[in-house]
């Protein structure tokens, strides 16, 4: 089977990047993997610049790039491929009947899964590797559970069983604290599906399965659970969406409607600090911060208690634990937000390596927590900008240890 992919909401690249293991020497792209990129879309429907993709395609190309909504995209146009990748929203992913037709089927418009269910129905790709924010596993508040339900009935009906788990890359000695889900679907036809579909599903889970390879667990599972999505229990989605509940835990599979999921801990001491990243050269003094601003860091990071009102006139008392002013370099850096840089509780402020001054992270430092080459972004954006696509961007080296074992999984498939 060849190894090529499709790149869904492709950003500025963080899975082939990770994939094919990119260098930027001398401010060209090197890539070292073994993976053909035969499509790659990327549309940002909020802003008229779309620097994302600008800065995709400065990198890798215009060949074979998308800049069009992907729902305007005629799906049998996407060429065939192997794997298929995305980091997409999370949202509200409801369905109901259609109007026209009481046999079919809607989401809620707008919602990007949707487009990911569409290409799975009419390509099949042998393969699927997604990633979002763990509060999926969590959403709606309402009915917790539904939304991620919907996923994966949507993944069966189409023929595929999933794997997944939530990974904080910090616990595996990479540069940030940045927990998010990764989805891992085949599709039945597959040998590695029937592979699988032998073992014990707790077995997948802890030992088996392509996450505990690259991203060890212990054997211990604090909490589990189990669930059937299939049609003996549910006989569409919308029936699906209207009743199905469950309690997700950071680990889990699903194969043939049945599901099981187990809240598991990180079984690795590796630890990445953030004093590695930091620039030892000298940095531009508009990074650094004056006195005035300093207090304004301190205050925001501080320790604080502060009476308010309910706006039913309740008066409550509102609380925010101290974080670490300037930010600690001997371990990973914390989650990145889009808002990075600014004057916010959440902005990384640090001792500079030369003057000991303390000063903003510059964009090479956001993108090296990422994992990214030095100056990836530096493609005609403010630095504004570049910290606000490291802030959507994922951790390059979970998808580079993912793809290693995928690698191994579609060399077995001839």
């Amino acid at each position: 089977m060849k190894k090529t992919v499709v790149e869904l909401f492709a950003g500025v690249g963080g899975f082939r990047c990770g994939l094919n293991k990119v260098e930027l020497i001398n401010n060209k792209v090197k890539e070292n993997g073994n993976w053909d990129f035969v499509w790659a879309n990327q549309w940002e429907p909020s802003t008229k610049t779309q620097d994302a993709f600008n800065c995709y395609i400065k990198r890798f190309g215009e060949k074979d790039a998308s800049n069009v909504d992907i729902f305007e995209v005629n799906k049998k146009e996407i060429p065939d491929h192997s794997l298929l990748v995305g980091g997409f929203p999370c949202q509200d992913y409801s369905v109901a009947q259609t109007l026209s037709n009481s046999k079919g089927i809607e989401g809620k418009k707008g919602v990007l899964w949707w487009a990911i269910a569409d290409i799975l129905k009419i390509k099949k790709p042998p393969f699927v590797l997604l990633e979002n924010v763990d509060r999926l596993l969590l959403s709606p508040s309402k009915q917790r559970g539904r939304d991620f339900g919907i996923i994966l009935r949507s993944f069966m009906d189409n023929g595929y069983a999933v794997q997944w788990r939530v990974i904080n890359a910090g616990e595996y000695g990479l540069p940030q604290k940045r927990r998010r889900i990764f989805i891992f679907a085949y599709h039945k036809s597959t040998n590695y599906f029937k592979s699988l579909a032998k073992i014990d599903l707790k077995e997948i889970v802890l030992n088996k399965g392509i996450f505990a390879k690259q991203f060890p667990i212990k054997k211990e599972e604090l909490k589990t659970n189990s669930s059937n999505i299939s049609k003996d229990n549910y006989n569409d989605l919308v029936e699906l969406s209207n009743k199905f509940k469950c309690e997700f835990y950071n680990a889990g599979i699903m194969i043939n409607g049945k599901i099981y999921t187990s809240k598991v801990e990180k079984d690795c001491n590796d630890i990445y600090p953030l004093k590695n990243i930091i620039q030892k050269n000298e940095v531009d003094k508009k990074f650094f911060l004056t006195e005035e601003t300093l207090k304004k860091f301190q205050y925001l990071k501080g320790n604080k208690r502060i009476p308010r009102v309910k706006p039913n006139g309740d008066p409550y008392m509102y609380t925010e634990g101290a974080m670490p002013c300037p930010d600690n370099l001997e371990a990973p850096a914390r989650t990145m937000l889009t808002s990075e840089g600014g004057i916010s509780r959440t902005t990384h402020i640090v001792e500079d390596y030369l003057t000991k001054k303390i000063r903003l992270l510059t964009p090479i430092e956001c993108e090296r927590i990422n994992g990214f080459p030095d100056n990836w972004t530096n493609t005609g954006m403010t630095d504004k900008r570049r910290n606000f696509m490291m802030g959507n961007a994922l951790v390059v080296g979970i998808i580079e240890r993912l793809g290693i074992e995928i690698e191994k999984i579609i060399e077995k498939e001839d």
